[in-house]
Parts: structure tokens; C-alpha cells; sequence
């Protein structure tokens, strides 16, 4: 609170002594008996407005200390402070219903952190037990390789390993807001990070007759491979969900001034202009995801772009109908910091 702001707050008392002073410059005026002239009103105004503003920057100090509490800086994270030291019947009003509401505010949030990270270790311990299952289903589908029809077993083979990417979503959710204490930064080979990712997905390859091409060197980059797996598989997936039997999925690595490029093409059915700019959203699923054959969470999207943020890379997206999608991640130079994210441009 400013002391400006405090004048003008204060608005109704200087114009109740401005009136006050008229007033009593006019009674004086109207006395017969009193010799009343102008250097006397302007002595009457003087002396006033002397103790007028004594008595406001008296008031201010003793209530600048108290209003100096509730100023809070919405940059950091501090806790509420409790409020004291009120001079008033007014402010001891305000300053109980305010400690009250604190008080009840930080209850709230203590039951509703317990809460989340409850169901936050439920649910990491539901996905490793649900993996346990899943694996040895795997295991069993292997071995009925020579009972079933190759149709009828690639069908269990696609729909485990579809079950086995849902788990993942859910456990790299629910590690998303404490990304920061499970990750490890290295260099590692964008190529063999690659083909790792690529051949979990080798089956979708294989069903679906797509091509796999590599273009350009391989580069080094710094990121954790855990969580950078998680984002090539998100995004290959839908390369491969979206692209046509016989079609091409392309990976190009390149370079320039603001760091190292990994591009994923495919030649699928493209997205929608109106969807492009929520496909990152969460939730969102687009006319693409609402198609019976290819459902979608729109969680991995999502996903892949909070992750590539945390970790300090950058993912774009470039899509026309029915010619295919691009999505470019730029791992930047470590000397290369940008203020705002720029448009996509090679």
C-alpha cells in the first residue's frame, strides 16, 4: 500500500475537512462581531491542512507495517503469513477471519497433498504389478506362436503390447511432477536410441509393411535415455497408428546453428489444421483419435511435449492432410538459450 493509494483511500475524510473549513470560513464571514478577512481564511486553511497531514502520514506509518504483511510476491512460492500486530477494532476484525481462512486453507491443501501422493504410490505400485502379468502373458503368447493362426497371433501380440504403452502412460503421468528427481543427463547416440525404440515397435513395422529409413549422420546429444525413449515411442506409435500399410516412416538427423535435429516423417493421413494447434494439449484427441480403428488416450502427445520441456528440448509439428505428420525435437547447443519459443523453421 502506497501512501498515494492510502489518499485516496482516505478520499472522504480530506473532502470532509475541505467541507469543514468552507464552512467554518463562512460562519465566520456571517459574524458581525468578528473582523474576517481573506489572509485569516487562508491562515485557518494552512494551519489545517498542517495537522490534516500529520494526522495521515502519522496514521499511514502506524499502518503501513501491518498492510506490508499482505503483500505477497506472486513470483516465489511463500507461505501465508499470520497476521498481527492490528492497532484497531477493524483490522482485529480482519485479521482473525483472515488467520481463520489461512488456517483452514493450509488444512485443506496438507489433506489433499496426503491424498496425491497416496494414489500417486498406488498407482505406481499398480503399474509394477500389473507388468508382472503382462510379461508373463508375453511369455505365453510366444509359446502359442505354433497353435494359433499368424493373424490371430499378431491380433495378441499388437493388443499386449498396446496394453503394455497404456501402462507406461499411466507411470510417466504420474512421474510427471517429479520429474526432477529421476532423471539422469548423458550423452548418448540418437541413432541407437533409434533403432531401441523402433525395434519395441517392430511388430506394428513388420504387420503394417512400413518402411524404416534413417537420412544423415549420427549425432551425439545430452538427455536421459529413459525418459527420451518414452518420447520417440509416443511418437512413432502414432506414426504408425496413422500411417497406411506399405507406407514410409523417415527419421533425419541434422544440424545447425541452434543444435542438433531428430525429424520423424511419415507418409500417414496428416492432421487436420484445426486440430494442429491442440494436438499437445492434454485430453485432446482430435478427429483422428475419435476413429473407431485408431482410438486414442490424448495423453501421449501431451506427455511427450511436457517431457521434451523438462528436459530442455523442444518438440514441433508440421502435418498436411492425407501427405503425412513431421515432428521435429531440437536438442539445443548448451550456449544456445532462447527467451520465447520460435516458429519451426529449417
Amino acid at each position: 500500500m502506497t501512501f498515494f493509494n492510502y489518499l485516496h483511500d482516505q478520499f472522504r475524510l480530506v473532502l470532509l475537512w475541505i467541507s469543514f473549513i468552507g464552512i467554518t470560513g463562512f460562519i465566520l464571514w456571517l459574524t458581525p462581531e468578528v473582523h474576517f478577512n481573506l489572509s485569516s481564511l487562508i491562515y485557518i486553511f494552512l494551519i489545517g491542512l498542517i495537522l490534516m497531514m500529520i494526522y495521515l502520514i502519522f496514521d499511514y506509518n502506524k499502518k503501513k507495517k501491518w498492510w506490508q504483511q499482505l503483500e505477497l510476491d506472486t513470483n516465489d512460492y511463500i507461505e501465508t503469513p499470520t497476521l498481527d500486530g492490528a492497532n484497531t477494532l477493524e483490522e482485529n476484525l480482519y485479521q482473525d477471519y483472515f488467520n481463520e481462512m489461512q488456517r483452514e486453507h493450509f488444512m485443506l491443501l496438507n489433506d489433499l497433498k496426503k491424498q496425491t501422493e497416496e494414489q500417486k504410490d498406488y498407482i505406481d505400485s499398480w503399474v509394477h504389478e500389473i507388468k508382472v502379468p503382462l510379461a508373463s502373458l508375453n511369455l505365453i503368447t510366444e509359446s502359442l506362436e505354433d497353435d494359433i493362426s499368424e493373424k490371430r497371433f499378431n491380433q495378441l501380440r499388437t493388443n499386449l503390447k498396446r496394453m503394455d504403452d497404456y501402462v507406461e502412460q499411466v507411470l510417466y503421468y504420474s512421474r510427471l511432477d517429479t520429474f526432477s528427481k529421476d532423471y539422469l543427463i548423458k550423452s548418448y547416440s540418437l541413432k541407437k536410441m533409434i533403432q531401441a525404440t523402433a525395434k519395441d515397435s517392430a511388430d506394428y513395422f513388420i504387420q503394417k509393411n512400413i518402411r524404416l529409413i534413417m537420412e544423415g549422420d549420427d549425432y551425439s546429444v545430452l538427455t536421459d535415455e529413459k525418459w527420451l525413449q518414452f518420447i520417440l515411442n509416443q511418437i512413432i506409435s502414432n506414426a504408425i497408428k496413422y500411417t497406411p500399410t506399405g507406407g514410409t516412416i523417415t527419421f533425419t538427423f541434422s544440424k545447425n546453428e541452434r543444435g542438433t535435429w531428430l525429424a520423424i516423417s511419415d507418409t500417414g493421413i496428416g492432421i487436420p489444421s484445426e486440430d494442429l494447434q491442440r494436438i499437445f494439449d492434454k485430453g485432446f484427441t482430435g478427429n483422428n483419435g475419435r476413429n473407431e480403428e485408431t482410438k486414442s488416450t490424448g495423453l501421449g502427445l501431451y506427455l511427450a511435449k511436457s517431457l521434451s520441456e523438462k528436459l530442455g528440448h523442444h518438440l514441433y509439428v508440421e502435418s498436411f492432410v492425407d501427405k503425412g505428420t513431421s515432428f521435429q525435437i531440437l536438442f539445443p547447443h548448451l550456449s544456445y538459450y532462447a527467451e520465447k519459443e520460435e516458429n519451426f523453421m529449417i
